[in-house]
């Protein structure tokens, strides 16, 4: 998952020397360390600028921050609202107004991690309530007449722009439209009333989200099958009998609902989980529905999903719900055939010949699969995974494709002490790129899942320089317990892959504007360069580069335990996306259906669509409330699989390749058109560019089994 950048004119949308080398011969990337300093100095002679974030650590820092913040902002803009219309130019227009927004979302994104990330809980309420304000204040930029005078002003010349310019000035009038400036007075002043009032709620749900904790208690007996991994972790044996089991942190769930032999625990945990954050966010759901419906009416659209959409890939909601149930359709023979199996087995198993396929028996029964019919235990494979070791693997085959060099800094600042900063260069030049932050193991407070946090995007300056961008990676890994290291299933390192793709997506950017750099593309485009990377973690040659038993560095996955992996990643393949596709039709739904009429019928179409789509969800919850995408992904979480249909045709590519995913040309070929292009042109022509031809949908239809029309 990536965070995007919050951009102040959409906030109601918001929230080649490595080439040569042989797999696995590189030196220890670890061993690699590097001086803030020294990156600084050889970034000047790339007329790059390298600078690191100045974390708030206190609630008085982050008070400071947001005043300074709103004081020189408004001073920016005031710069702009007073110039006469014959002085109006691109540079003190569009340009100044772009880079006001860049330092906003500077300042935005730093605290927006803070608030997700602070071991300090005052720290993270502060934070919290410093986000909520600078996004209520952020609104209201929309709406300042004598700026966007100023900015008409200069588009009504008509100037002959082309390239980036041209499209950071068209974008710029359509975000003023879709902010409602064109609109009479008193209509405008109800949107943006609206669109303060949303920010507001949203920002509530989202901290309710992050917040939301319960643990439930079980004995050694009730957690029969669970993996050592879970019950030696710190922290979850919490007496002579007693394992607590945090069902908010996801990495103990899924431990528990893979492999826990009791249904009654595995209900418990499925329960507790979709009842997370309901009290607080229940309430919430509807109103902030009814608010997007307002907001999309008043400014002439349908309903949210439509004015959403109108800026991404899709276009149209009616468009993204038939992409989406295509799908469902086409997998509905393989669904079928799926839960017949996983019923057999919970038939033998239980000796209930009327037994079902519940909501909490698929990932349990899918791993019994794996285990019986493919011989796969993922928990074994834990040994082959240790996480620094997979780092480097990783990191060496990014370098190797990419043509790059990473590089271990220390870090002026660390919010935790096991935080890691590296930098980025380019293997050939030298080149400084950016630097990222590692926040990897979780903790009380901390967001509970894994995505990519921007902190500062790349940009050119007024004079040229490009400033480099630093990004946060943050991660949920199970931790380090009593002599072992963190050890990954196979499911992490996919995750961790895709993740880093994220990373190298903001990092070698060389857009000229910060909103179209990096991942700043179109959100049913973003997840699509991270989907095709999680391909490598199932390829031989690419594993056998790193993947190692950490007790003996000299055996690897066996051949044969690979391939009944895949085999059995797409035995139950149907359940998966099935499930996803349920996510993404609710958000579809409850964006077309829901309006300030009806904002109560909210809760009850979430479960209907989650129900119909995949299984029945456990009586008496409703995971809509704890669902962290109903807000940054509103009316968009079908764009998971829309990128990943995407991801399917562009993996065709290093796949055809001479040197297959360690293909030096295709992965500078990727990095040239995909990465640093970002949103700088259509992303349309980015794909074609890099496909060689026109995108297909085919190679998606078979991956995941679905019946091609």
């Amino acid at each position: 998952m990536f965070v995007k950048q919050l951009s102040w004119l959409a906030l109601a949308g918001l929230m080649a020397s490595c080439a040569t080398r042989e797999p696995g011969r590189d030196k220890d990337i670890s061993s690699t360390v590097k001086t803030l300093a020294e990156l600084q100095q050889a970034a000047t002679s790339f007329h790059n600028l390298l600078r690191l974030p100045e974390f708030e650590t206190t609630p008085a820092a982050i008070a400071q921050t947001v005043a300074r913040t709103r004081a020189e902002a408004d001073a920016a803009l005031d710069r702009i609202g007073q110039l006469p219309p014959a002085a109006v130019n691109f540079d003190n227009t569009v340009r100044a107004l772009e880079a006001n927004a860049a330092f906003i979302n500077e300042h935005l994104n730093r605290l927006y991690l803070i608030k997700e990330t602070s071991p300090l809980a005052t720290v993270r309420a502060a934070a919290t309530d410093a986000v909520k304000q600078l996004q209520e204040w952020a609104v209201g930029l929309d709406y300042r007449e004598d700026v966007y005078r100023a900015v008409k002003a200069y588009a009504d010349t008509q100037p002959p722009l082309t390239g980036e310019a041209a499209k950071l000035l068209a974008e710029t009038m359509r975000d003023y439209r879709r902010a409602g400036l064109p609109l009479p007075r008193a209509r405008r002043d109800e949107v943006e009333r609206l669109r303060k009032e949303l920010t507001a709620v949203s920002t509530d749900f989202d901290s309710h989200v992050t917040a939301a904790q319960n643990a439930l208690t079980f004995t050694r007996a009730e957690l029969a099958g669970a993996p050592e991994s879970l019950l030696t972790a710190a922290g979850v044996k919490t007496g002579p009998d007693e394992y607590r089991i945090q069902v908010n942190v996801t990495w103990q769930a899924l431990a528990v609902l893979e492999h826990v032999r009791s249904e009654a625990v595995r209900q418990q945990v499925a329960t507790a989980q979709a009842r997370l954050a309901r009290a607080e966010n229940a309430p919430l759901v509807g109103k902030i529905l009814a608010l997007r419906h307002e907001i999309a009416t008043q400014l002439g659209y349908a309903n949210w999903a439509d004015y959403q959409l109108e800026v991404k890939m899709a276009k149209d909601a009616r468009t993204a719900i038939a992409f989406e149930e295509r799908l469902r359709d086409g997998l509905q023979p393989k669904l079928a055939n799926e839960l017949a199996q996983l019923r057999q087995l919970k038939i033998a198993e239980t000796g209930d010949a009327s037994a079902r396929i519940q909501l909490w028996d698929w990932r349990y029964y899918a791993e019994q699969l794996r285990k019986t019919k493919y011989n796969v235990d993922s928990e074994q494979l834990r040994n082959f995974f240790p996480l620094q070791r997979t780092l480097d693997g990783m990191f060496r085959i990014y370098q190797r494709i990419f043509g790059l060099q990473f590089a271990r800094v220390t870090a002026p600042y660390q919010w935790v002490d096991d935080l890691q900063l590296w930098a980025v260069s380019d293997a050939s030049s030298g080149e400084p790129l950016g630097f990222f932050y590692l926040d990897l193991f979780p903790r009380e407070g901390k967001y509970h899942h894994f995505a990519v946090f921007p902190l500062i995007s790349g940009h050119r300056t007024a004079n040229g320089d490009h400033q480099r961008p630093v990004v946060a990676m943050v991660c949920n890994f199970t931790p380090p317990a009593e002599g072992k290291p963190s050890l990954l299933d196979h499911g992490s390192v996919e995750t961790l892959f895709h993740e880093f793709g994220h990373v190298m997506h903001e990092l070698l950017t060389r857009a000229t504007f910060a909103r179209f750099a990096g991942a700043n593309v179109p959100r049913d485009f973003v997840e699509a360069p991270s989907q095709m990377l999680e391909n490598w973690v199932w390829d031989r040659r690419v594993l056998d580069s790193f993947a190692a038993d950490y007790r003996d560095s000299s055996r690897k996955i066996p051949s044969d335990i690979l391939d009944q992996l895949k085999a059995a990643k797409y035995a139950t393949y149907a359940c998966h996306y099935r499930r996803q596709l349920s996510f993404g039709l609710m958000d579809l739904m409850l964006h077309t259906r829901i309006t300030g009429q009806n904002p109560g019928e909210a809760l009850p179409l979430a479960n209907q669509v989650l129900s119909a789509t995949f299984l029945p969800v456990p009586a008496d919850t409703d995971f809509i409330c704890y669902f962290g995408h109903f807000t940054g992904y509103d009316a968009g979480y079908y764009g998971y699989a829309w990128a990943d249909a995407i991801a399917a045709d562009m993996a065709t590519v290093f796949e055809k390749a001479p040197d297959g995913y360690f293909d030096a040309a295709v992965g500078r070929r990727m990095r040239t058109e995909i990465y640093a292009t970002g949103d700088s042109r259509d992303v349309n022509v980015s794909i074609e560019k890099f496909l060689g031809r026109p995108r297909s949908l085919e190679p998606f239809l078979k991956k995941i089994g679905a019946r091609p029309e």
